[in-house]
């Protein structure tokens, strides 16, 4: 069996790492000559929307899923009608645009921060009489690690805010004032099975994950469950996908959902029975989900611009280091270390020795 992945980045190389005890095979398109899953898997080079690598990858590929959702949803549609694809294509389109992925929330009677859809200066201007300062103006697409956003405090923010996100539609939404990020990551299987992991909370800086702890029998668990399940079944959904949450008092408020395995989920890879990569793999394949249960404390700090003393690393008994084979550059990710144990003074112990490591370089 060939499984076929658009993109080439650290997480089709996972996916591949944990498809090989499987028995699996992969091959990857991507257009960077030096994609770091290709150490992984075979890799047809070219950009996602060349026709003749496209039809190269179904001819290949038993099934096609790809790692992250700013791919043309044509290429998708294309490879489609072709070789099974899996998330759906609804899914891809409409995470790929805020105000549909908004609207598909309040239809499923999921909440959101308040919103409104802008096109012009004017509009915004005008939606600020609704939506109280602060609020945060946003691209519909093409926004990732922060990118494409804007916080509006006064009046005289609106102009410079526009100008910056250079005219694209976009939607401004309240600025929530949360407790905490939360994101659950649930999959689900052509037969209609489904299983959740734990909540992880998650720390951002400058619009990029730093960390991630799995929070086990969280009293946010079941309504996280509740709000993700609806969008699997709403969406006919199969495979990996990753609800993004702001959480005020017991109140949980959607922000947006990846069709896709997830950076906040890296921790199951050491810290749940089967990993958010291997159960991706299940289900597209429509094979039984594996046990999403958890060790009683796990988390994830991401390695981001360097990379510290590997040796430095891991002398902390329960640190598992993850590369993926990057060179160091400002704000990429290169890889994360994973801690996992049942004694929680261990845990706390280990996480604030390796956060001093990450954060000497």
């Amino acid at each position: 069996m060939i499984i076929g992945i658009l993109g080439g980045g650290q997480l089709a190389r996972m996916l591949a790492l944990a498809g090989h005890p499987l028995g699996l095979q992969f091959i990857m398109l991507d257009p960077s000559e030096d994609a770091c899953a290709g150490v992984v898997a075979d890799q047809i080079q070219g950009r996602y929307n060349d026709i003749a690598k496209l039809e190269l990858l179904a001819q290949k590929a038993d099934v096609v899923t790809y790692e992250f959702e700013n791919i043309p949803a044509a290429a998708v549609e294309f490879l489609a009608k072709k070789v099974p694809v899996y998330p759906p294509l609804l899914a891809l389109t409409t995470a790929q645009d805020r105000l549909y992925e908004k609207k598909l929330f309040r239809k499923l009677d999921i909440c959101t921060p308040a919103f409104v859809p802008i096109n012009n200066l004017e509009e915004l201007q005008r939606a600020l009489k609704e939506i109280s300062y602060p609020a945060i103006l946003k691209t519909r697409t093409q926004g990732y690690d922060g990118k494409g956003q804007a916080i509006l405090r006064r009046n005289a923010d609106l102009t410079t805010a526009w100008e910056h996100l250079n005219g694209v539609p976009a939607i401004v939404e309240d600025f929530i004032p949360f407790d905490r990020e939360i994101s659950i990551i649930a999959a689900r299987n052509h037969s209609g099975e489904i299983k959740c992991y734990p909540v992880t909370e998650n720390v951002h800086h400058a619009g990029i994950l730093h960390f991630s702890k799995a929070l086990k029998n969280d009293s946010a668990q079941h309504q996280a469950a509740d709000y993700v399940k609806r969008l699997l079944n709403h969406l006919d959904y199969v495979g990996i996908i990753t609800l993004e949450l702001f959480q005020v008092g017991d109140q949980l408020l959607a922000n947006e959902f990846a069709p896709r395995v997830h950076n906040s989920g890296h921790w199951t890879q050491n810290g749940a029975i089967i990993d958010q990569f291997e159960n991706h793999l299940r289900a597209i394949l429509d094979l039984p989900l594996g046990s999403t249960d958890s060790s009683d404390y796990a988390a994830m700090i991401n390695l981001i611009s360097t990379v510290p003393s590997r040796e430095k690393i891991l002398q902390q008994t329960h640190a598992n280091l993850h590369l993926y084979g990057k060179e160091e550059r400002t704000g990429r990710k290169l890889g994360h270390i994973n801690i996992c144990t049942s004694d929680e003074a261990t845990f706390n112990k280990e996480i604030g020795a390796l956060q001093n490591i990450v954060n000497s370089g």
